[in-house]
């Protein structure tokens, strides 16, 4: 007889690179053991199969750049608090999460990665989306450019605070502003260790990108938000004109970069912008949602609860002043459905966005990201507007 753990699940599968009619899916032990045609299937008489007759079979999302939400940051330094907005993003098809940290004391950040530590290695199901690693980002941030980000926080990168937090073995990524005295010590200790190594809220031209990249940067941060431009170096620099962020993530080909298409942060043209420019396997969509994801409109506290920044969410995005937003409070799945009905992205390259891209770049896309045989049985039932109707994490049902 077949194992109870075993799930077999028939309908339209996402694939990196197309879509599969009539598909199926085969999990045991929270394993993908088989994705292809139904027809091809080795499905057994005493197989109870799911039939998903409308919609799609999609990997489940990986998000690399998330603060929190349900009115919880990952700053508040809880294991509850962690747990909560895990559960949030898992019911919007993030199975995968990177908690990511704000500016603030070390003491802050300390307790924010024993926090994710804890649940990371005491996970279950209960707990909502998995933790693949934090995302070590604030508080190495330009002074101008630090955001929603409270800026007492802030501060230039010190080896003897980054090396303690790195050798906690809970990071994966790791962002730093890369015109920072110490930033290139920054990067080749984070790149050495293996981690997806970025530059964001950076106001740094063409030449300080070039030598971040040298150290190990691969990664810039929700492309033109808290980024420099042209003309942000020309005023600080002035005549003749020099490339900036932008400019050096668009040509150099091993550079990735990410965007947030709540539909709030960037026009369609933007994120159309993006797409052919940098294209799906090097473009990826994150949230950077806050704790006001889930909540009515209001004022929350943007990093720890105790004492992070004020900002104001309407319900549709956070924002510090009209003219100033502080990152978002929709999930993944809404940044998906958003880069598919308003650009020329096709289903599987919107999916493939939010979940193998960034899957390959933190270096786990052996493990998920992706409907393939050997691969955690993370998946997710959409409808045919992209809208999460199920989610599976480790092959079993979260509720």
């Amino acid at each position: 007889m077949p194992s109870s753990d075993r799930i077999v699940v028939r309908g339209n599968l996402v694939l990196p690179d197309s879509l599969l009619e009539d598909g199926c899916l085969i999990a045991q032990d929270g394993v993908i053991e088989y994705a292809g045609f139904w027809g091809m299937a080795p499905v057994t008489d005493g197989d109870a199969v799911v039939q998903i007759k409308e919609g799609w079979i999609a990997p489940g999302y990986v998000d690399i750049h998330v603060h929190g939400g349900d009115n919880a940051d990952y700053m508040d330094g809880t294991v509850e608090a962690v747990k909560v907005a895990n559960r949030i993003h898992a019911r919007h098809g993030t199975t995968t999460i990177f908690p990511t940290t704000t500016t603030g004391l070390p003491e802050q950040i300390d307790k924010m990665l024993h926090a994710c530590l804890a649940v990371q290695e005491g996970y279950q199901l209960s707990d909502g989306a998995r933790i693949g690693g934090v995302h070590y980002y604030g508080p190495y941030f330009a002074a101008d450019k630090v955001g929603c980000h409270s800026v007492d926080g802030r501060r230039d990168p010190k080896p003897e605070e980054y090396v303690k937090c790195f050798d906690l073995g809970i990071i994966q990524v790791a962002t730093c502003a890369a015109e920072l005295p110490g930033a290139a010590e920054f990067y080749r200790e984070a790149s050495e260790r293996g981690y997806l190594v970025t530059c964001g809220h950076s106001n740094s031209t063409w030449t300080e990108m070039a030598k971040a990249f040298e150290a190990g940067m691969r990664h810039v941060d929700h492309f033109w938000c808290a980024m420099s431009s042209i003309s942000g170096v020309r005023e600080q620099y002035g005549f003749p004109m020099q490339g900036s962020m932008e400019q050096f993530v668009l040509m150099e080909p091993e550079m990735s970069t990410e965007v947030i298409a709540d539909g709030e942060h960037l026009a369609p043209e933007l994120l159309e912008f993006a797409y052919r420019m940098i294209g799906p396997d090097r473009l990826c969509l994150v949230t950077d949602a806050n704790r006001a994801m889930g909540m009515p409109p209001g004022k929350y506290r943007f990093g720890p609860e105790s004492d992070g920044a004020w900002f104001e969410s309407d319900g549709k995005v956070g924002f510090v002043t009209r003219k100033s937003l502080a990152s978002s409070v929709v999930g993944m799945d809404t940044m998906v459905r958003n880069m598919y009905e308003n650009t020329s992205v096709e289903i599987h390259e919107a999916v493939r966005m939010g979940s193998l891209t960034p899957a390959e770049r933190v270096g786990m896309d052996d493990e998920i990201g992706s409907l393939e045989v050997g691969k955690r049985a993370d998946f997710l039932v959409l409808d045919g507007e992209l809208r999460v109707k199920d989610v599976y994490i480790g092959g079993q049902r979260f509720q």
